[in-house]
């Protein structure tokens, strides 16, 4: 089997990582070699340099060096969570993985994003209202630049459901 990976795109709150998760259970119990990452943990650091406010340099080169990693390892199935708002950032992503690169976006409707979000926030105010302003924000930009391969809705499935849909619409299941 060759080397693939999946990154799952969407907005705060759309169930990037659950759903990621979820691909590894799937992909587990079909005894498909893979590692699942999410890839706000490989830009987890601050202070952010000067015009690079989510850290996605020092995210690539994480992805990279961890990429290669578990391609060593003998692991053929990448999942990943995380977010690409530009082809620039797809072909970057792509370059660090040096393997092909699918891209699955979830679509979830924004009242259903917004609840999770302030469940998800409860105690934090000024970060709740962060969220749920990039949550549209960032949304239409995904709209607007359609970088993903394929598109699933997980607005009313299961979080299970969904990640067999996203396997399934990149031919993993």
């Amino acid at each position: 089997m060759e080397p693939r990976a999946l990154l799952i795109n969407g907005t705060v709150g759309a169930g990037k990582t659950s759903t990621a998760e979820a691909a590894g259970d799937l992909l587990a119990a079909a005894g498909i070699p893979h590692a699942v990452m999410d890839l706000d943990w490989l830009r987890a650091c601050w202070p952010s340099p000067p015009g690079d406010r989510f850290n996605a340099e020092m995210q690539l080169r994480n992805l990279r060096s961890v990429a290669a990693n578990y391609l060593a390892a003998g692991f053929t199935r990448l999942v990943l969570a995380g977010v690409l708002e530009s082809d620039d950032d797809r072909r970057r992503c792509a370059d660090a993985l040096s393997i092909p690169l699918d891209v699955c976006r979830l679509h979830v409707d924004l009242p259903v994003i917004h609840r999770r979000l302030a469940h998800r926030h409860h105690d934090d105010g000024p970060d709740l209202q962060w969220h749920l302003a990039r949550s549209g924000e960032l949304a239409a930009i995904l709209e607007r630049t359609r970088v993903e391969d394929t598109v699933v809705d997980g607005t009313l499935s299961s979080v299970s459901a969904t990640a067999r849909a996203v396997l399934k619409s990149v031919s993993w299941l």
